[in-house]
């Protein structure tokens, strides 16, 4: 219920009390974003280990390397040894590295090509790391989960030595190390294929419903969902935000603050 003020707008005789729907929405919106808070509780209470995806939740790989002129730079690079046609035009104008080298292992899996094209694209991501954008709340995050008992690992599609490097320069190798399992030349195990949180759980002895998943991708979500393991999705932007929703993540948090804070109510 709320006041709505006549004419002489103070309370008094005048004054009429009415229903409001934005107020019974906004009780709505509130028990919901309660439900949500005790589910993000409870699925850090129960993960023993945290399986991290690493551009995201923890950096922006390409926040001062652009990723397209990476894309650019791989595509400019099979046009010069004669093999444009290996690709479509939706693949040449991809803003996505991953997608032109996808796209080249599918046609010639396994090949010297593709072993090529996978280094210069971890060369690339190398070099994007000295001007990676940390993601805000996640350095101490890592921290106190560690301090914690959190056993801590990383599942990526990029390469482990940017990963190594990255987590190097930040002092936070050893909150995950040994646990970095990245891109192989096995492309075809790259997320969405589950293959590197199996990894993972098989290397800490962990059983699925004992971890916890953060991603901010379809991919990692749907590599969770075959894993077994929970997921708690972290999207920067509604943008991201919606992608999840639709792929289907049900908890998913704009801030890592958030995350942090429940970890510190443990």
């Amino acid at each position: 219920m709320v006041r709505c003020p006549l004419g002489n707008h103070h309370d008094g005789p005048d004054t009429l009390l009415v229903t409001s729907d934005i107020t019974q929405a906004d009780q709505a919106a509130s028990r919901t974003e309660r439900e949500d808070a005790e589910e993000l509780r409870r699925r850090i209470r129960r993960a023993r280990v945290v399986l991290w995806d690493f551009d995201g939740p923890i950096c922006r790989l390409f926040a001062g390397h652009s990723a397209e002129r990476v894309a650019d730079g791989l595509v400019e690079w099979l046009e010069g040894r004669g093999l444009r046609g290996l690709l479509t035009e939706a693949e040449r104008e991809s803003p996505d590295p991953h997608v032109v080298l996808h796209a080249v292992d599918r046609r010639h899996p396994g090949s010297d090509l593709v072993a090529e094209l996978e280094e210069r694209l971890t060369q690339e991501e190398v070099r994007a790391a000295a001007s990676a954008m940390p993601t805000a709340w996640a350095d101490p995050l890592i921290r106190t989960w560690t301090a914690v008992g959190g056993r801590l690992a990383i599942t990526t599609n990029n390469s482990p030595r940017v990963v190594t490097e990255y987590l190097d320069s930040r002092g936070l190798a050893s909150c995950f190390a040994p646990h970095v399992y990245g891109r192989t030349q096995d492309l075809h195990l790259l997320k969405p294929h589950p293959h590197c949180l199996n990894r993972a759980l098989t290397a800490m002895g962990s059983a699925p419903g004992g971890a916890l998943m953060i991603g901010d991708a379809p991919s990692d979500y749907r590599a969770a969902r075959e894993a077994g393991v929970p997921f708690l999705g972290y999207a920067r932007n509604s943008h991201k935000e919606k992608l999840l929703r639709d792929a289907g993540a049900t908890t998913v948090v704009a801030s890592l603050e958030v995350v942090l804070t429940a970890v510190r109510e443990m």
